[in-house]
């Protein structure tokens, strides 16, 4: 029996004060203290920003990144109010920077639109930084106030003079006892957020600098969301160059969409409320699919595109190609939890279908042609769609272990647990001999690669179920594809592309993302897709019994392993014969090159490549969706002069967070 515990009365009872709740649980607040998090510090006081300029009292926000690890954020909106609160007595500047639910975003004195609904984020952002400093220029004065963990540490200094008519400085330093993973900021994660900011609120110039690399970029977008639509459509080849916009105010929302079209099979879609990106979508995204899709099949008909006797087209076949981007504005959003990943309002759903209904219906009408394209498109989308079906419903299982219609050639794992279940895809026969035999075949499954996967970039479902290697995976996966797809039934939570380390095996890898990507991407999101990091070289000492080999990964792993090993042999005073090879003079008798999965035998790859206590695996991450769908299309598309040209220009030295697609 339990021991009791001891008396339960008030003193049991905490009561925090102020900003306490803030750092005793952080994630509350800002979801994570890591990566994510650190950066979600940027939007609080960004967005604060980005509101004014929405309310059409700013149109420039400078964000920069300190050399010392802090961050500025300044902006030339009205700069917020430094009189006295009548509720807390104290300046409205302190009272908005240290007490939760302070802000001008509640009622109707502040802000009609605004992205941060809770008031929290200020605050939260000063609770946990070292240091912040707040500055307002208002009335040709500067009011200036600095915190610490929250707590003012001094007063608010007022001095004649300011560096603009008005406007709102804020500067901060996170706490490395809460942020203990990092505090370094990354540039392009704020390079980034500011172009989609300035892409959503017309006529914001927003400047993005930092002082550790001299970086510094302007992103201003007169055509707001239109020039958004042309980005994300850059290297596809649209059906036509004219971009759908329309700009409407129903009842107290306003409501922006623009829509173009493109010859690949995949959507792109982009669902804003006040500037806050909803990826779950919401009600704004279904009142705008009813009326594109209402829209799209009214013309058909009445335009003779579908014949009488044909079925309508589909939400799935309409949406192949589609890039939209939609951007409602309202007063009082009702956002599926803090992370506002879902928009709730109702009477949303009405408006769009209703603006969706009538203005893209004219567009239809007065441009023929680029509606018989957009028609043709889907009606080809129809066409493949039902040559699929049947394909299809043979390669998709009904649940997760049942009906166990595997691949022959998948050697699975006994264990039915799916959260301990690691499926291994092997280039080759040879290495796929060596990873069954030398696999922990409890949890871990093999399935063979034979030759290279089909390019999915530009196939559809009817012809990549043609495809064996990938109706294996499939089947193998067990979540079903296209609007069949359930994550739920995934038989394995971690899967492990095993190449070779050359060429070939990368674009073998390559191939593999491309599939997951365009048509699995919830698998990637979730965390459940690696990539198996086989040795390159091995170092041996000794034969026979006493042989031992030291496994190295990369070519600059192995110049530091023999730079280090020579020093500490020289160091100990053995001689060493300087006109022999590297590896000799490190006190090894050879070096092996692995020039292939298949040259190592079971034990070596298992302790090399398979074993969860020395293999290396790297989890793929979907960190900038835009700009994987860019590198996908232009790496993986038909257009073989983008590539060319990508090539040429790059191929020497790539960095992906340096590419502007």
């Amino acid at each position: 029996m339990a021991e009791k515990a001891e008396a339960y009365d008030s003193s049991e009872i905490r009561v925090l004060e102020g900003l306490e709740p803030v750092r005793l649980r952080p994630g509350m607040y800002i979801g994570s203290t890591g990566y994510d998090g650190l950066h979600h510090l940027i939007k609080e006081i960004a967005d604060n920003s980005i509101d004014e300029a929405i309310a059409g009292y700013a149109n420039r926000i400078d964000i920069t990144i300190l050399q010392d690890g802090g961050v500025r954020v300044d902006d030339n909106g009205r700069g917020i109010p430094v009189d006295i609160h009548p509720k807390t007595k104290k300046s409205t500047l302190e009272t908005v920077l240290t007490v939760l639910h302070a802000g001008g975003k509640f009622g109707d004195g502040g802000y009609k639109v605004s992205s941060g609904l809770h008031g929290v984020g200020s605050s939260v952002v000063n609770a946990l930084s070292t240091r912040m400093v707040a500055e307002v220029y208002r009335e040709g004065k500067t009011h200036h106030i600095e915190f610490d963990t929250g707590k003012p540490t001094t007063e608010l200094i007022v001095t004649k003079g300011s560096p603009r008519e008005s406007g709102t400085s804020i500067t901060f330093y996170p706490d490395p006892t809460i942020f203990k993973e990092t505090t370094t900021f990354d540039y392009s994660w704020v390079s980034s957020y500011a172009r989609h900011q300035a892409y959503l609120t017309k006529g914001i110039l927003i400047t993005v600098s930092d002082e550790r690399t001299n970086a510094n970029e302007s992103f201003y977008f007169e055509g707001g969301i239109k020039s958004y639509v042309k980005r994300l459509n850059n290297g596809k080849e649209v059906l036509s160059d004219d971009i759908f916009y329309v700009e409407k105010q129903v009842q107290d929302t306003g409501i922006e969409i623009a829509l173009q079209y493109n010859d690949t099979f995949a959507e792109i879609m982009k669902p804003f409320a006040n500037n806050v990106l909803t990826p779950d979508g919401g009600m704004h995204v279904v009142g705008f699919r009813t009326g594109l899709n209402r829209t799209i099949n009214d013309y058909a008909r009445k335009n003779g595109l579908l014949k009488e006797k044909e079925d309508n087209l589909t939400a799935d076949d309409i949406k192949e190609g589609l890039t939209a981007v939609i951007l409602v504005k309202l007063p009082d959003p009702q956002f599926e939890g803090q992370t506002k990943n879902k928009l709730g309002n109702p009477e949303v759903r009405g408006y769009v279908d209703k603006v969706m209904t009538e203005y893209f219906g004219y567009y239809l009408e007065e441009n023929p042609a680029i509606a018989k394209k957009i028609v043709g498109k889907a009606t080809l989308a129809a066409r493949a769609r039902k040559a699929a079906r049947a394909a299809r419903d043979n390669v998709i299982r009904k649940g997760a272990f049942e009906g166990l219609n595997l691949p022959s050639k998948l050697a699975d794992c006994s264990s039915r647990n799916a959260e301990e279940c690691e499926l291994f895809i092997v280039e080759g026969n040879s290495a796929a001999g060596s990873a069954k035999e030398g696999r922990d075949s409890r949890i871990q499954a093999i399935l063979p690669l034979r030759g290279k996967v089909l390019n999915t970039e530009r196939a559809r479902l009817d012809k990549m179920l043609a495809n064996a290697e990938l109706v294996s995976l499939i089947k193998g996966l067990g979540v079903g594809i296209g609007d069949q797809f359930n994550i739920d039934g995934l038989r394995y939570h971690k899967i492990v592309f095993m190449t070779d380390a050359d060429v070939d095996g990368s674009h073998i890898s390559t191939l593999l993302l491309t599939f997951f990507f365009r048509y699995m991407p919830d698998v990637i999101k979730e965390g459940h897709v690696y990539l198996a990091k086989p040795p390159l070289f091995g170092l041996i000492k000794g034969t026979g019994n006493t042989r031992k080999i030291d496994y190295i990964y990369d070519e600059e792993a192995l110049e530091k392993a023999l730079t280090e090993k020579i020093a500490e042999r020289k160091a100990q005073g053995v001689k060493i014969d300087e006109e022999s090879e590297r590896f000799k003079q490190a006190g090894y008798t050879a070096q092996q090159r692995f020039k292939g999965l298949g040259e190592m035998d079971a034990a070596q790859l298992w302790e090399t490549t398979m074993n969860p206590e020395n293999r290396i695996l790297v989890r793929v991450n979907i960190e900038d969706a835009e700009k994987a769908d860019a590198i996908f299309s232009k790496l993986m598309g038909d257009q073989a002069e983008l590539r060319k040209n990508f090539i040429q220009a790059r191929a020497a030295s790539v960095d992906l967070d340096d590419l502007d697609f």
